[in-house]
């Protein structure tokens, strides 16, 4: 990979650029003029829903293509047809509105035919990460109390792991669907979801014409400073109004579209930001069971996408890859997704001829959505709801306050933390926990009774109501773009045996997006007997992968402040410096944790190692 000539870090906004876009918008402009009339419309109260939607293009282009699945093409009208049908057997089991059901699916057609069965019936989808395993999964499940649960047979190895701890509520409904050819028996204790239903009506549930669109939809797993899961709340009209700003005003998305999606269906940047993109305009999603850097192109080409989505460290490989005819013979005309990096950005646009760069910023439980309409290179894009970037203190990980105890603006082209602010028309539906929401609030920040939704990210404030990420704060960094609780990962390390006491963060590894694990520790044994090996499979048994520690630091003592808090800002600044002390690397192709040589750092600094 190249580096690349022109790094859009300190970019502002300029007035040409947005007037520029918006003439590059005008073949579209009724699809871009609906997506405003949905944001402005669009009422708490209004019936309107992720199921009617569905149903509404069923009625409207019934043999248009909604989902594509390898060589599989699903139209409206199948999909809907099936998803009533299993949503009639939900029905008659006893799911109603406001109940939860956990979907444990990989990327495939039946989990999204299952999303659309429980939100047609005002139920709530818990989208579980399938990567979980044992006490995490487990929690995750109890924190959403479900009266169903529907898992696919690639997923048994992950319920199995569960054991005894499935929650009561589950009762005797708990759901089986096969995965291809590959899949045996209905295995004991679960019923096949596709043939019970098979007899069921195919006409739309009455619940679905009548839900409010302020009613829950799903639940979406993010890991908080707990170090377990979270549940964040994503209601219909935040999804509506993710499929009005995104889909239609900023994407412009029509029929004729086919939006080509490899990231996981849990994640929001599927379910939410490529799916409502995708139903906004009637198009058809084109879905991959997970992602390959090598086949992208090829995909893309195969399933006809004009669109795709991404993440930081997607764009990252790709660029690593040899150049292929594939990456030039495409039909891309606009990619969204969030974490490309502002020095990539001329790159990866110029290598792969993408017309329309459209970066966003948003959270599964953040009340508003920054989107790159206007196409400002290095930018996460506009918003037009009421925010705020104040000063930042990294010491004490908290926001600045003036003398009056209020908070503190920073200026154009400065970074500081970007705070929501929390209003009827962009509320914080919160977590299924309560007090986590409330920890997440900051109250009389510039006067009395105001309220905000701290994001936990430091951007720069670009002028004309742009922003650029900066960097996460907190206790939690992001890798292969998922969010990482240090909590969880020292709760892993404590449980070694060798292991006396651990101390995680994020640092900065060169051309990767985001922050690798390191974990520094003091042991229980003398060094020479530490078992690295032991350590690293132990690590993997416990964690997902995304989540063990590239790098380990041996300490004599782990310093803490006065009130007994790691101190993991100096840690974090050191990086995987050796500093006199013995850093270790868990390497490609290593089978444990090896010392970081002078070769080895010297790969890592010039990139040549495949993190």
């Amino acid at each position: 990979m190249t580096a690349a000539t022109n790094d859009y870090r300190n970019q502002n906004v300029s007035l040409p650029q947005l007037l520029g876009a918006g003439l590059r918008g005008l073949p579209r402009i009724n699809t871009v003029l609906r997506g405003v009339y949905e944001l402005i419309t669009t009422g708490p109260d209004k019936p309107h829903s992720i199921g009617a939607l569905v149903a509404d293009w069923a009625q409207r282009t019934p043999q248009q293509i909604a989902i594509r699945d390898g060589e599989r093409d699903i139209s409206y009208a199948e999909l809907n047809a099936e998803a009533n049908r299993w949503a009639a057997l939900l029905k008659r089991r006893g799911v109603g509105r406001g109940d939860s059901v956990a979907i444990l699916l990989e990327n495939r057609a039946e989990l999204l035919v299952a999303v659309t069965a429980v939100v047609k019936l005002g139920a709530i989808g818990g989208m579980i990460n399938h990567n979980q395993r044992g006490e995490v999964l487990a929690h995750s499940l109890g924190l959403i109390k479900p009266v169903a649960l529907i898992v696919g047979d690639e997923c048994s190895e992950a319920l199995a792991s569960v054991g005894d701890a499935l929650p009561d509520s589950l009762g005797d409904r708990q759901f089986w669907l096969a995965d291809g050819e590959a899949s045996g028996a209905c295995p004991t204790g679960l019923h096949c979801l596709r043939s019970e239903a098979g007899a069921e009506s195919d006409a739309n549930p009455a619940e679905t014409a009548t839900l409010p669109a302020k009613s829950p939809a799903f639940y979406i797993f993010t890991s908080g400073t707990t170090g377990l899961p979270k549940a964040a709340v994503m209601s219909h009209r935040r999804w509506l109004r993710a499929m009005a700003g995104m889909g239609l005003a900023s994407l412009a998305m029509r029929a004729d579209d086919v939006l080509y999606c490899p990231l996981p269906l849990y994640h929001n940047n599927a379910l939410t930001v490529s799916w409502s993109a995708v139903l906004g305009g009637g198009a058809t999603l084109a879905i991959a069971r997970r992602f390959s850097a090598s086949r992208f192109w090829d995909d893309v080409q195969r399933s006809g996408a004009t669109a795709f989505c991404y993440i930081g460290e997607l764009c990252r490989y790709l660029l690593a890859q040899p150049v292929s005819e594939a990456e030039q013979n495409h039909k891309v005309r606009v990619c969204i997704g969030n974490g490309l990096r502002p020095e990539l950005w001329k790159e990866f646009r110029e290598r792969f001829q993408i017309p329309h760069i459209n970066e966003f910023y948003g959270a599964s439980e953040c009340n508003l959505v920054f989107t790159n309409t206007f196409d400002v290179d290095g930018s996460c894009g506009f918003c037009p709801l009421a925010f705020e970037v104040v000063a930042f203190d990294t010491a004490s990980e908290q926001p600045l306050r003036d003398k009056r105890g209020r908070l503190v603006k920073v200026k154009r082209g400065d970074s500081g933390l970007l705070l929501a602010k929390v209003t009827e028309r962009s509320p914080f539906d919160g977590y299924t926990n309560a007090e986590e929401g409330e920890k997440k609030l900051l109250r009389n920040g510039f006067k009395n009774g105001d309220c905000w939704f701290n994001t936990g990210d430091l951007v720069r404030k670009m002028g004309y109501r742009h922003i650029q990420f900066v960097d996460r704060t907190g206790d939690t960094f992001r890798w292969k773009g998922e969010n990482v609780a240090t909590t969880e990962v020292e709760a892993a390390v404590d449980t070694y045996p060798q292991v006396e006491q651990s101390v995680v963060y994020g640092v900065e590894v060169p051309g990767a997006e985001g922050r690798a694990g390191m974990a520094a520790i003091t042991l229980a044994v003398p060094a020479a007997e530490l078992d690295l090996a032991t350590l690293a499979a132990h690590l993997q048994q416990q964690l997902p992968a995304y989540a063990v520690p590239l790098f380990l630091r041996l300490l004599d003592v782990i310093d803490t402040t006065s009130t007994f808090k790691s101190r993991r800002v100096e840690l974090r600044d050191a990086g995987y410096a050796a500093n006199g002390e013995t850093v270790y690397m868990l390497a490609p192709g290593q089978q444990g944790y090896v010392p970081l040589s002078d070769e080895l750092r010297a790969q890592l600094e010039a990139g040549e190692l495949r993190l």
